[in-house]
């Protein structure tokens, strides 16, 4: 199999998502170069070949390709303000987590200083990177995502968005909406059963066998919600409704919080008001586009 040809790559944030990303760089043959502001953080970097920049300047100036991993948007602006003649020619990739409307300004702030910007995020933790297991979303423009989409692939796999900078981060955020639904689902379910004295781990095998039910019901809604119409090919919203009383009563039986189950009640409930009880239950996205009401 032909290697994909080296390229030099700047790695700016040495925490424990930015070390595997430059570590993955090093593996895969590329001359990285690293900094961050606790120098004793790239030791083992540097021990595997990356190379230990003396100030972020030296940094910017190692190569055309710089890929940053902070905390935030802001942390980011704020390290490069003081060097932002540095990034001129430059390609900042952005692994840092935050909002569409961050990304979009930091776009604009990178694109001031003569870089260009593509925004990035990690659906992985640490350990996955380098692995095709890792999948990482890119944003900005497609000629320059082409360009250095086969550096990029040493982390993972590669999917491009858009040309908006801002879809990296809002499909990010969406995800983490669903991956914290999924969790507080089963932490509420483990809580009813926990009641009745049976262990989260016997629930944990009964999750993992029925929940590739319901995401195999996924492709179906989505094709329901891009057109708009919403029959029912599992049940309807009716019929969940009755099912959604019956989680809210027992959560209360066993003296079990009754919050998350209230607020699935709830929706359901407005989507029936709506007209929307004979649908099938991709219809409750109705509710969800409705902004929040204010108390």
């Amino acid at each position: 199999m032909t290697k994909n040809p080296t390229h030099s790559v700047t790695v700016l944030g040495l925490g424990l998502m930015g070390r595997a990303l430059a570590g993955a760089f090093v593996r895969e043959g590329h001359t990285t170069t690293v900094w961050n502001r606790t120098a004793a953080k790239a030791d083992e970097l540097v021990a595997e070949g990356a190379t230990l920049a003396p100030s972020i300047r030296d940094a910017l100036a190692a190569g055309p390709l710089v890929v940053a991993c902070v905390s935030d948007y802001d942390a980011l602006r704020a390290l490069l303000d003081p060097v932002g003649d540095q990034l001129d020619g430059r390609v900042l990739v952005n692994l840092t987590s935050g909002t569409s409307a961050g990304a979009r300004e930091t776009a604009a702030w990178a694109v001031e200083r003569g870089a260009t910007y593509l925004d990035g995020a990690i659906l992985a933790v640490p350990a996955a990177i380098g692995s095709a297991e890792a999948v990482l979303l890119h944003s900005g423009p497609r000629e320059v995502f082409d360009q250095y989409e086969p550096v990029l692939r040493a982390l993972g796999t590669t999917t491009y968005l858009g040309a908006d900078h801002g879809l990296s981060s809002l499909n990010d955020v969406a995800v983490l909406g669903l991956m914290w639904s999924i969790l507080n689902g089963f932490l509420q379910g483990a809580a009813l059963l926990g009641a009745a004295g049976m262990s989260a781990s016997s629930f944990a095998e009964l999750a993992k066998r029925l929940a590739p039910t319901v995401v195999d019901w996924l492709p179906a809604y989505a094709e329901q919600i891009d057109n708009g119409a919403y029959p029912a090919f599992d049940s309807t919203i009716d019929t969940h409704f009755g099912a959604m009383d019956h989680l809210v009563h027992e959560s209360e039986a066993l003296g079990v919080s009754t919050e998350l189950p209230e607020f699935v009640k709830a929706l359901g409930e407005r989507a029936i008001a709506a007209g929307r009880g004979g649908d099938g239950y991709a219809a409750v996205i109705e509710q969800f586009r409705k902004p929040s009401e204010v108390a």
